[in-house]
């Protein structure tokens, strides 16, 4: 039996417009962060996503921060053809997204005026990699993002 791919596509937000890449789901206005802390950021979900192939972290215009694995100026063309098309799906933008192959996963999640999609091995745990990729934006979005700093890492996932 042939399978085909399966898309997934969740939490549709209903309070925010159409049509703006960066939809903010949580009312944050953020700046754009630093390449440095965004760098951070993507090998910190590396380290806490070992499923993950590639990713990427992209500004309130859509624009690439950070991104890992070739291309990075596709990136930004793909997220937002990615968003574009869930968003007309759901009638409505949408926080977050899931497609599954079988060759791999793909997640894209907006949150806090910030964007990010990563590109899984198949059978990621979609629940721990849309808890980790949103984690990553949330403490990009702060003042002062710590990934791997002074601080002990704040307990995850029932630990």
């Amino acid at each position: 039996m042939a399978q085909t791919a399966t898309t997934v596509i969740q939490e549709a937000r209903a309070s925010v417009m159409v049509g703006s890449f960066p939809q903010r789901m949580d009312g944050t206005a953020t700046s754009l962060p630093s390449e440095e802390s965004a760098e951070a950021a993507l090998a910190f979900l590396a380290e806490m996503s070992p499923d993950l192939r590639a990713a990427a972290v992209l500004g309130p215009q859509g624009e690439v921060v950070a991104a890992s694995g070739g291309e990075p100026d596709r990136w930004a063309a793909d997220a937002a053809v990615l968003f574009a098309a869930a968003d007309v799906a759901e009638r409505v933008p949408v926080e977050q997204v899931h497609i599954a192959t079988e060759q791999g996963e793909v997640f894209a999640i907006r949150n806090a005026g910030l964007a990010a999609v990563s590109v899984t091995e198949r059978f990621a745990l979609a629940s721990l990699i849309l808890f980790d990729m949103r984690s990553m934006l949330r403490e990009l979005a702060s003042a002062t993002p710590n990934f791997g700093g002074s601080e002990p890492p704040k307990p995850r996932r029932g630990e």
